[in-house]
Parts: structure tokens; sequence; C-alpha cells
């Protein structure tokens, strides 16, 4: 089992899982919503796609045992434990700065899309799009109606999900930094990850 690595408030971490291995994402407070991406190794322009992964599972969110298919339809990664109610959102784009302009900001707002780019561009990976994210312990409840809320987390500290690789994995995480929705109780914070053999 490898060092617990933090991924700062407001900031992204990313980290190659090989095959066989997997990768444990902690959510330290319980509060913390975590954007994630994984890439295949060797092939960037291959990611995990939720409108590849939600047909297959029938579902708008991952169980225990799901796999995380990609954009050629490849199982990558399969969901392995899940100590968390297991609210995870598939909807919603990963929050950028624009997504903050249309809430009132004026200057810039730290967002997950730039994580993911600054994360991938310290393991020396660059890539020219930004793919839909798993929204890790996102709270989004959906009513008959067509409407979506924004929620704190159901997690409590603690909490982790465990995906195991299938293939060689690029994954990148992002402490999300919404602090105007209550999404992680308007107060962004750090969570953690492992790679676990």
């Amino acid at each position: 089992m490898s060092e617990l690595i933090t991924i700062p408030a407001r900031r992204g971490k990313a980290v190659l899982v090989k095959a066989g291995q997997a990768l444990k994402v902690i959510n330290t407070h319980g509060t913390q919503v975590v954007d994630f991406w994984a890439f295949v190794a060797g092939h960037m322009n291959e990611y995990v796609g939720m409108e590849q992964c939600r047909p297959t599972w029938h579902r708008l969110f991952p169980v225990t045992g799901d796999h995380f298919y990609t954009n050629h339809r490849r199982p990558l990664l399969t969901l392995e434990e899940d100590t968390s109610p297991g609210r995870h959102d598939t909807l919603l784009a990963p929050c950028d700065n624009e997504r903050y302009g249309l809430l009132g900001c004026t200057d810039y707002h730290d967002n997950c899309r730039d994580n993911m780019h600054a994360a991938l561009l310290e393991l020396g990976y660059v890539v020219p799009f930004t793919p839909a994210s798993l929204n890790l312990f996102m709270n989004i409840p959906w009513h008959d109606d067509g409407r979506l809320d924004f929620e704190p987390a159901l997690s409590k500290p603690g909490d982790y999900v465990l995906l195991r690789a299938k293939l060689d994995a690029v994954c990148v995480m992002s402490a999300c930094p919404q602090d105007i929705l209550a999404i992680n109780s308007q107060k962004p914070v750090e969570a953690h990850f492992q790679v676990v053999d």
C-alpha cells in the first residue's frame, strides 16, 4: 500500500494506477466532492465517459461491482468498494471559471477543469479537451419533473471508494472548489488518496 497523498483543498492531483492496482479515494472530512477522471495510460484520447457508463449500468450512479467504461466502451476501472451512501453524480460537467461567472463571480475562481489539466501537466500530460467527470460524493437529487437540487454530501468522515484498474490508468482527482452552492457545505477542504496493490 502506498503512502496517503493529499488532494489539497481547491486543487487537483494525478497518479498512474497500474492494471491490478486499486485507487482508494477518501472523503477525509465527509463533506468534500472529488471530481474524478481516468485515462488509458499511453492512449490519452481514451478515457472514462459518463455517457458510456450510464446506459451500461442502467442507472444514473454507480454501485459496487460496476465497471467504468471508456469512450471506446472498454472497462477501465471497477468500483470494488464504497463505504459512502453511494451518492455520486454523473450528470454535471466539472466546474469551470465560466460556471462561476454565471454564479456571480467577477474574478477568476479555482475550478475542477483547470485542476484536472494542471494535475495532468505535473505528470507531463497535455490533453486538448476536458471529459465529463465522475463527481464522487456529490449529492445532486433529481425529481420526477426533471429538477435537480444541489445538496451537501451524504458521506461521513473517512468514507471512501476503491477503484480497481483493469488496464494501466492515469487517474485525476480534484477537491472541488465550489464555495457558493451547498455541495461542499460551502467550505472546500482537502481529501486524500492512496494506491493499493
